[in-house]
């Protein structure tokens, strides 16, 4: 099973783009558990999952964040495919951190 946690201030402006990428992986017949959450329980469930992606709006914490969950990756997510909720480039791009 993939797990992939997207985090963003409050953990809500990410909840359509889980949703999308949990269409796209179901409908690649990929296994994986996609949910997002607040920045203040990153360091919490960063634990639990494989890749760590940020919303871009708190790409400033990167760094901060990747020290939190080492050695879990941490990406920020693009911002064009953030914006058009691209479930497939970002499942992609999740993908891509974990090989």
């Amino acid at each position: 099973m993939v797990k992939v946690m997207l985090v963003c201030n409050m953990g809500m402006s990410t909840s359509m783009l889980v949703k999308k990428m949990q269409e796209s992986a179901d409908r690649r017949g990929i296994d994986a558990r996609i949910w997002a959450v607040p920045e203040a329980k990153a360091a919490v469930e960063g634990a639990d999952a494989d890749v760590v992606l940020l919303g871009p709006q708190i790409r400033y914490l990167e760094d901060r964040i990747a020290a939190q969950v080492t050695p879990v990756p941490v990406s920020v997510v693009d911002v064009m495919q953030y914006g058009r909720m691209d479930g497939d480039a970002v499942l992609d791009s999740a993908l891509d951190h974990i090989a």
